[in-house]
């Protein structure tokens, strides 16, 4: 059997969807989806049943279709602030997606609990994971691979330490169907979905001093306050016009965190201890106030084994612990640091970051610049990969790569209307709130600082153009 697409997209998670809601908005193009589980949704499938999104759901998913209902949480740690979707809802969502919006376009076929080949260059093959059947799939323009920024996540591998039969360490996901009570709960990782697990905990009744946090190092997050849109929209400019200010004014990408962190935009869990990680994760101040009553916290480094009443560290260090915890495993790194590579290629989109933190965005826009342009050097020009690679000294080029592609983009007319115009823009509302006295204000710091932002910058780091 034989099928033929212009494009054959590997992965419906969230980049994926993205990208072919932007695609086939712009374009007539024919589009065969690939994924191996059964519906869209990606990494949400596997995500603990507790995690939310990190970010406001009225700018995430696709552009053509809302998630959630643009209203702001009245209680929990997210008060005040714009709701958080959560994984069913977001699974749900795309699946939402792709049965009412992408199928019925009649552009879209999705082939699902289905695993891509590449037998020879050229060559493409979906294989059932159910049948078995094998069918080529001739591509007249592109094969897109929507894989490559997935994130790692605790639930899809095995811990990178050793195991002593008989302690119990567990996936995140697995808190929620604990048969009994545990002595106490270990929680091994430094990231996000560490904070998101001692946060459930601490919710859910444990006493922080039946909590001890293992943290290789610590990490920096943004204060979620700064970022929210619509009627809340002048806080994400604020977060504009803050950043270009450190920027402007920092060495270092170390000096430009501490400065972002005396403005109030950046938040660390223990004011003792200087972070030395960004990943771009955002976290609430009354999260923050939560962990810090987590006071056994163990800085040794990475876990070698885990064994019956200790933990052993790389550096030869061990830490005596109580019997029978649960051992929860967060060390899976999440945002994964990747090899940039081209975005364009002849006969290849690999979709990348390219507006940092959000995936969605990045993969929507990519979608349109394929859509409406001819020339994949024009194309790859817009499009730098913007790579996290976990450091706060790469802070600054990180930046810089952001801001060159970001100006290189609105120079496209048809690219930056859409980009103003699209629900997934993380200053969704500005152009009905320019009268906003804060918005005014926040939007003239910003003009302010541009310039010796870019020039110093510029300086201090290097930009392929």
């Amino acid at each position: 059997m034989q099928l033929e697409t212009d494009y054959l997209v590997v992965g419906a998670g969230a980049s994926g969807m993205a990208f072919v809601d932007a695609l086939i908005e712009h374009s007539d193009a024919d589009v065969i989806m690939v994924d191996r589980r059964h519906k869209p949704g990606g990494h949400w499938h596997d995500a603990y049943p507790f995690v939310r999104l990190h970010q406001p759901a009225a700018a995430y998913g696709v552009s053509s279709t809302m998630l959630g209902g643009d209203r702001i949480d009245t209680a929990g740690v997210n008060a005040g602030m714009y709701e958080l979707s959560s994984a069913s809802e977001i699974c749900s969502y795309f699946s939402e997606v792709m049965d009412r919006v992408l199928l019925p376009s009649g552009q879209v076929r999705f082939m699902g609990m289905s695993e891509y080949r590449e037998v020879a260059p050229g060559d493409h093959r979906v294989v059932s994971l159910l049948t078995g059947e094998e069918v080529q799939v001739k591509v007249r323009k592109r094969l897109v691979d929507a894989t490559y920024i997935e994130p790692e996540i605790p639930a899809t591998r095995r811990p990178p330490y050793e195991v002593e039969a008989g302690v119990l360490v567990v996936p995140p996901n697995d808190l929620v169907n604990l048969g009994s009570a545990a002595a106490g709960f270990t929680v091994l990782g430094a990231g996000k979905t560490a904070m998101d697990v001692c946060t459930w905990l601490l919710e859910h009744g444990v006493d922080p001093n039946a909590i001890t946090w293992v943290r290789s190092r610590d990490v920096w997050s943004v204060n979620r306050e700064w970022t929210q849109p619509l009627d809340l929209v002048h806080t994400q400019v604020r977060y504009g016009g803050t950043w270009m200010r450190a920027a402007a004014e920092s060495s270092s990408g170390a000096e430009m965190a501490l400065r972002l962190e005396e403005a109030g935009l950046f938040l660390r869990l223990d004011q003792d201890v200087p972070p030395t990680a960004y990943r771009g994760a955002t976290i609430s101040p009354a999260e923050v106030e939560g962990l810090r009553s987590i006071r056994n916290v163990v800085r040794a480094g990475r876990v070698r084994r885990v064994a019956r009443g200790r933990m052993d560290f790389e550096n030869g260090q061990h830490v005596d612990q109580p019997l029978d915890q649960v051992y929860v495993d967060c060390t899976a790194t999440g945002l994964r640091t990747i090899e940039p590579r081209p975005v364009f290629e002849s006969g290849r989109i690999t979709l990348q970051y390219v507006t940092p933190g959000f995936a969605c965005l990045s993969a929507a826009t990519l979608g349109v610049v394929e859509a409406v342009l001819d020339d994949d050097a024009v194309k790859e020009h817009l499009s730098l990969p913007v790579v996290y690679t976990g450091h706060i000294d790469d802070l600054m080029s990180f930046t810089s790569t952001y801001l060159e592609s970001a100006s290189r983009r609105n120079g496209v007319p048809e690219v930056r209307t859409w980009s103003q115009q699209t629900r997934l823009n993380p200053v969704r509302g500005l152009g009905e709130r320019l009268d906003d006295p804060r918005v005014v204000a926040a939007m003239q710091e910003s003009k302010k600082w541009k310039d010796a932002a870019l020039e110093n910058l510029a300086r201090r780091t290097a930009v392929a153009v």
